[in-house]
């Protein structure tokens, strides 16, 4: 194993994603490209690994899964009762104290960047490979004590029901699923959502949608409410806009989140004006020709900051769309070129 396992975001590039996860990898990424993006550190698959052995964890769950492999296939009951094992066993184990203090040492380092004394951050899972909703996030995390806490159960989350399953369909590994882990300052956010540079239901490449809501992103993610909606085409800037009745947020509560009413006066109110959304369309497009394809991406505007300073981005990855078939005519014009280009 490498003897460094903890890495600031600007010391990654995409193609890091082997060594702490797709998630990880493009936050350092879109540092390079000029984004903002909080202040964080990636722990590697390689400091997830170093537990899992040192602690003696990773040999515990190999002999249950040898153990009981064959009984979790097409068995949802006995896959749920495999995670809480498993889950178990991970969450028993101290963290070794070498691995403690170093984390800790970083952790010191980003409240000295920040100045902020027991800063509050984000712990997000981050894979190899692209499990969108199968493991855990920890949001306004503070503190030493808990930022070990949540690190471990982030770790434990690589064995969800969900991700369990999806291991036994495709075939992988079972008893293996090393991920790394983002470690981000938590944005007092004035609103927040997702952009996709695609249309996602018919692959219209044209138009960028960008989907938002009062407070933290996540009542966006989860779908829990329905949020603003704006789809602008990235020539034109024509923009098709629909605004929701918000009656819910995200916010901070003194540990962890809460959902809460948002005040009166912005329940029917757009919650980004002009000047921001074109400024995301902006950022994405740029994004997507980066990576050369389109992009599902995250961001955040910070109360504390003002415009364009407050706007930050928490991921990007490559988008799932509907691709739009071909009408029969441009079908058979296709065809035709190809064969009289034999």
């Amino acid at each position: 194993m490498a003897d460094k396992w903890i890495f600031w975001f600007n010391e990654l590039r995409s193609e890091h994603n082997d060594m702490v996860g797709k998630k990880c990898a493009n936050l350092g990424e879109m540092v390079h490209l000029g984004m903002q993006v909080p202040p964080g550190f990636a722990i590697s698959v390689d400091g997830y690994e170093r537990f899992m052995e040192t602690t003696g964890a990773g040999e515990e769950i190999r002999e249950y899964v040898l153990k009981n492999k064959k009984d979790l296939k097409n068995a949802v009951g006995k896959q749920v009762e495999a995670s809480r094992f498993i889950r178990s066993i991970i969450q028993s184990k101290e963290m070794p104290d070498d691995m403690k203090f170093e984390l800790w040492k970083l952790y010191e380092q980003l409240c000295e960047q920040v100045l902020c004394t027991d800063v509050p951050v984000a712990i997000r899972s981050s894979g190899a490979i692209s499990m969108p909703g199968q493991m855990e996030t920890y949001l306004n995390v503070c503190g030493k004590k808990d930022l070990v806490t949540k690190v471990i159960q982030v770790w434990g989350s690589a064995f969800t029901t969900r991700a369990i399953a999806f291991r036994l369909e495709n075939n992988m590994e079972l008893d293996k699923a090393p991920i790394g882990v983002a470690v981000l300052k938590m944005i007092n956010a004035k609103c927040a959502g997702v952009t996709l540079t695609v249309l996602p239901t018919t692959g219209d490449l044209s138009k960028t949608v960008v989907e938002g809501n009062w407070g933290l992103g996540e009542s966006v993610v989860s779908g829990e409410i329905t949020p603003d909606s704006f789809i602008v085409d990235k020539e034109s800037g024509k923009t098709e806009t629909t605004v929701n009745k918000k009656t819910k947020m995200v916010v901070y509560k003194a540990s962890g989140i809460g959902i809460t009413k948002v005040p009166d006066e912005l329940q029917e109110k757009p919650c980004l004006n002009k000047e921001e959304l074109r400024e995301i369309v902006r950022i994405a497009k740029d994004v997507e020709a980066h990576f050369d394809m389109p992009q599902d991406m995250e961001w955040v505007f910070d109360s504390d900051l003002a415009f364009p300073e407050n706007l930050y981005w928490v991921q990007t990855r490559p988008a799932k769309y509907t691709q739009v078939k071909e009408s029969q005519d441009e079908y058979l014009a296709e065809l035709m070129t190809r064969i009289f280009k034999m």
